[in-house]
């Protein structure tokens, strides 16, 4: 029988042992960190009904969208995690407490073009608050520290959490009598870092028709730098001449206000102007996190505020805020700039059990106090020489080795082989997990990441 070659589909990750154990770290620094905020976790089906999960139809989205039938249904692969929590939030909303939050790490997918970094199924990280009617727009000046503390929890250090509010440059545009354009526009503009203010400008002028005047003057409003006080004193010479202006000044003036308060330096959180996020349904607050010393992998984390996230699905009102982290491609980008710790731990066990006799009864109760004892232990039990045992263990990178002989066993000793040093101890059970304990914690001592 001819066999099938073995390939991964393109665009799909799929990662060797090592790696798998540097992604799952990442995923639970994550979910520690967006648990001391009070998130809850959920899940959702990777399969919806097409109709529920294309409510809103159209775009560039339901061109990428895996889209199958089984039998009579019509179904599709989720392609981001907002959509199923709306439906989500809609569907169950006698059952929730408001504000609701919750966070949630899951594969999505989008048929897209698969090219370096970019990825057909990839992992999302969301955190979302839903309020009931309304949501504080204090829950909008937390979202920066819950990065913060994020990314710092993951080892980087040289990051900055970039905010605007989508009402400024809303009411921006209506003062230059653009409204109608104004979705056109921030998305010309939300191109400025990639292709620079020159062409910017050329774009509203040649593909949108906007004057030279108009352009100047938008180049001119987004250009606005400084700390972060200086930029809102600058945007106080166009307080009262637009509702919707003052509005979203008075945000992000709370915003900024708490930021001290939430635990986040100035230093890592900038008002810009320029950030609009592509997305129509922003209505409020918008974020994105940049690397400062990659900016050419762009934003790493972004999102904001919107005002219905569930309209395709209730006619209740409910407003929230959130944030999305593409995990598999910061994965593969941190992997690629050689940034992820290679100094952790990757090996599936702490402990690697090598029986000398052949009576196993001794060895299996050892194996059986060490995990009771909190350690991941692995009993090895093939019939392979002792080098080959030995290789085992070096190949999974394991950092300790018992080895049980009749002299332990007689004795009530283990004799155990640091694989790092080469020290090699024979003690009590106790006192080997005492030594274990105390070198697997100084091992992982170190971030995730790391930064040159």
């Amino acid at each position: 029988m001819a066999k099938m070659t073995p390939r991964t589909l393109s665009g799909f990750m799929e990662l060797l042992p090592a790696p798998q154990q540097q992604m799952e770290r990442m995923m639970s620094i994550l979910r520690s960190t967006y648990a001391r905020y009070g998130f809850t976790p959920l899940d959702t089906p990777v399969i919806e009904s097409s109709d529920v999960l294309l409510a809103k139809g159209g775009g560039e989205t339901e061109k990428q969208i895996y889209r199958f039938t089984k039998g009579d249904a019509d179904l599709s692969l989720r392609f981001d995690l907002t959509v199923p929590l709306a439906k989500y939030v809609a569907l169950h909303y006698n059952d929730l407490a408001f504000p609701f939050r919750r966070y949630q790490i899951g594969k999505v997918y989008r048929g897209e073009r698969a090219q370096r970094g970019r990825f057909r199924e990839f992992y999302q990280a969301d955190i979302d608050i839903i309020g009931d009617g309304k949501l504080d727009i204090v829950n909008e000046a937390e979202i920066p520290s819950i990065i913060y503390q994020t990314f710092t929890a993951l080892g980087l250090r040289r990051f900055q959490i970039r905010v605007n509010n989508r009402k400024i440059l809303n009411g921006f545009y209506a003062l230059q009598g653009l409204s109608a354009q104004s979705g056109d526009i921030m998305r010309t503009v939300d191109k400025l870092d990639k292709i620079g203010a020159e062409k910017v400008g050329a774009l509203l002028t040649e593909e949108l028709q906007l004057t030279q005047a108009q352009a100047h003057e938008i180049l001119r409003f987004i250009a606005i730098r400084g700390t972060n006080q200086e930029v809102l004193t600058a945007l106080e010479a166009y307080r009262g001449r637009n509702e919707i202006f003052d509005a979203g000044l008075s945000e992000l003036e709370t915003v900024v206000k708490y930021l001290a308060a939430f635990g986040v330096p100035e230093d890592h959180f900038a008002v810009d102007l320029t950030i609009a996020r592509g997305l129509d349904y922003y209505t409020g607050t918008v974020y994105e996190t940049t690397l400062l010393d990659h900016p050419e992998i762009g934003s790493v984390c972004s999102g904001g505020r919107y005002d219905n996230l569930a309209e395709y699905y209730t006619d209740r009102q409910l407003p929230g805020v959130g944030i999305s982290i593409g995990l598999t491609r910061l994965f593969y980008v941190l992997g690629e700039q050689g940034m992820l710790n290679p100094q952790l731990p990757t090996a599936p066990a702490d402990v690697l059990v090598l029986p000398m006799t052949e009576d196993l009864s001794g060895a299996i109760a050892v194996a059986t106090f060490l995990r009771s004892e909190g350690m991941r232990t692995q009993l090895y039990t093939e019939q392979k020489k002792f080098k080959a045992k030995m290789s085992y263990a070096d190949k999974l990178s394991i950092p300790y080795v018992i080895f049980l002989g009749e002299d332990e066993l007689a004795a009530g000793t283990v004799t155990c082989k640091d694989m790092a040093t080469g020290e090699q101890t024979t003690l009590s059970r106790e006192d080997t997990v005492a030594r274990i304990a105390q070198g697997l914690h100084a091992r992982s001592a170190g971030t995730v990441i790391v930064e040159g």
